[in-house]
């Protein structure tokens, strides 16, 4: 059927007009979406450099956002959710106290995902005073060793490889008891050991790989702790069930998943699961 060219000429910009308007309403939709706002995220000390990093990033990628973090020993922070104190996201450095602020229900258990990995390693000062070499010399008498508190998720860690050494006849259960007497301090976090041994407070510290990687791993050395002696740190991450802004906690969380943020904790230190 031929159409009036008037009608068809009207037609065309009636459909022409009706795309310009779905466009702009589909933008206008995508834009309503974005997450706005701010949140507060509790993280483990360990996670410092790299969520500092993911946080500017998230905040580049989302203009009207804002992310606020608290970071400590990931008891402490458990231990503040369950008091009540106001958090939108948690990422512990173990699965044992995100499974105790699961028990608050202030975090849905199927909302905690895991994130990255980590693993202990030994570091000591560039100037070496104890002269260290390899794992047997924290037991020689003299050497002074800090460690986290047996709470903290890396200073329970820390104890479980000497158990595991104490198993080994190259170590036994001699070197156990020498090195947890060479122990001067327990601190709350893994990021106050390194810094003790950055200033040269002690001979040597256990802490996370990740954190030789931080701004002064220069003034440090290292000592690898074997993996069959190592224990693997896992790392879940978790929205608040009552967080004040629920839209951006799970923003926070998928962007921490996500190909871009996992590719920070990468560059950071942190194995990917």
């Amino acid at each position: 059927m031929n159409m009036n060219p008037h009608i068809r000429h009207t037609f065309r910009k009636l459909i022409a007009t009706a795309l310009i308007l779905t466009t702009l309403f589909a933008g206008t939709q995508a834009h309503a979406q974005m997450p706005t706002g701010e949140i507060t995220v509790y993280a483990a000390a360990s996670l410092r450099d790299a969520f500092t990093a993911i946080g500017r990033d998230f905040e580049a990628k989302y203009p009207d956002t804002r992310v606020a973090f608290s970071f400590a020993g990931s008891q402490q922070l458990a231990e503040q959710i369950g008091y009540g104190a106001p958090a939108d996201v948690f990422a512990s450095a173990n699965e044992k106290l995100m499974k105790a602020v699961v028990k608050t229900t202030r975090i849905d258990a199927a909302q905690a995902h895991r994130f990255a990995h980590n693993q202990l390693v030994v570091v000591y000062p560039k100037s070496n005073p104890a002269r260290l070499r390899k794992l047997n010399d924290l037991a020689k008498k003299g050497v002074t060793l800090v460690l986290a508190n047996k709470a903290v998720p890396a200073g329970g860690y820390a104890l479980d490889f000497l158990n595991k050494a104490a198993a080994k006849p190259e170590f036994g259960l001699l070197y156990r008891t020498a090195v947890l007497s060479n122990i001067v301090s327990y601190e709350e976090d893994v990021r106050t050991v390194f810094a003790k041994i950055v200033l040269g407070e002690a001979d040597a510290g256990i802490v996370y790989a990740s954190d030789v990687l931080a701004d002064k791993a220069k003034a440090v050395r290292t000592i690898t702790i074997p993996v069959e002696l190592n224990t693997v740190a896992v790392y879940p991450i978790a929205p608040l069930v009552d967080s004040p802004n629920p839209a951006l906690a799970h923003a926070f969380v998928d962007y921490v998943l996500s190909p871009a943020g996992q590719a920070t904790l990468k560059r950071y230190g942190f194995a990917i699961p």
